[in-house]
């Protein structure tokens, strides 16, 4: 399973996140403790916000310990909201284009889980795309995949619809195919002003997902990046987080009507 985090708030140097503190996402890459696999070392990727409405976007193949260059952008880079991600492949390739986030217009996706016997179900999911976002496409991973229905399905006016629409399509079609493996999906999505995170499951078994809030900024991470255990708070399994510019915060079961504002 993939590691990542999202920041909101104050603009920060993206190394004060990702290399750090004590239990950086780098060396999560290294030694995950709440993931399944504790190397991700499949690519990593990096997703930032600045002046221009579309995000910056770095991905690269080799393991995030072990380049230079995310380092260096890493202490140059200063943004008020970004992404950053250390994959674990499910069994697709590692190329730049497999690995998170991914990006569309001002949208910012990134992804951790998968969806169960993947390749029972690709071909009919792919199919739901709308030609815009399949013709954009540009990876095989089941994430990006996931990605490009909720754009097909409404992301850019109704973020939570599209979002449970995702889910509802994506079991529906396990569940005719008689596939047991679960799906797992915990995900992160930014437009440029708000982020939305879910932590959702087919089964009893979510992968982890928190977030702390200090005075000018929210985190939200796979799993805390220090051992200050009381200041990270858990999302609840199958719930949705929703936080703002001004760092409003709300969190609503991902598969009802929310009442959130703002959201991503």
């Amino acid at each position: 399973m993939c590691r990542w985090l999202s920041y909101i708030g104050e603009p920060v140097y993206l190394e004060k996140l990702v290399f750090e503190p004590r239990h950086s996402l780098v060396e999560q890459s290294l030694r995950a403790e709440q993931a399944k696999t504790p190397t991700n070392g499949d690519g990593f990727g990096l997703g930032w916000y600045d002046d221009r409405k579309t995000p910056g976007l770095y991905r690269e193949i080799l393991p995030a310990w072990n380049d230079p260059n995310l380092r260096s952008l890493a202490h140059h880079i200063r943004s008020g909201m970004f992404f950053a991600h250390v994959r674990a492949s499910t069994g697709t390739e590692t190329s730049r284009t497999n690995c998170h986030p991914f990006a569309h217009d001002n949208f910012l996706f990134m992804h951790n889980g998968q969806i169960g016997n993947y390749s029972l179900v690709r071909r009919v999911l792919e199919a739901m795309v709308d030609d815009e976002f399949y013709a954009a496409r540009q990876g095989t991973t089941d994430s990006e995949l996931i990605f490009c229905l909720m754009l097909t399905f409404g992301l850019r006016t109704d973020p939570h619809r599209a979002i449970r629409k995702t889910i509802e399509v994506v079991e529906r079609e396990m569940r005719n195919r008689g596939i047991t493996v679960p799906f797992r999906f915990t995900a992160c999505l930014a437009n440029g002003e708000s982020v939305c995170a879910i932590r959702h499951a087919s089964d009893d078994k979510s992968p982890s997902l928190y977030w702390r809030k200090r005075d000018n900024h929210v985190i939200v991470v796979s799993e805390p990046l220090d051992a200050e255990s009381d200041s990270w708070i858990a999302v609840a399994p199958n719930h949705t987080l929703h936080v703002t510019r001004d760092l409003q915060i709300c969190e609503e079961p991902t598969m009802v009507a929310t009442g959130c504002k703002g959201a991503a």
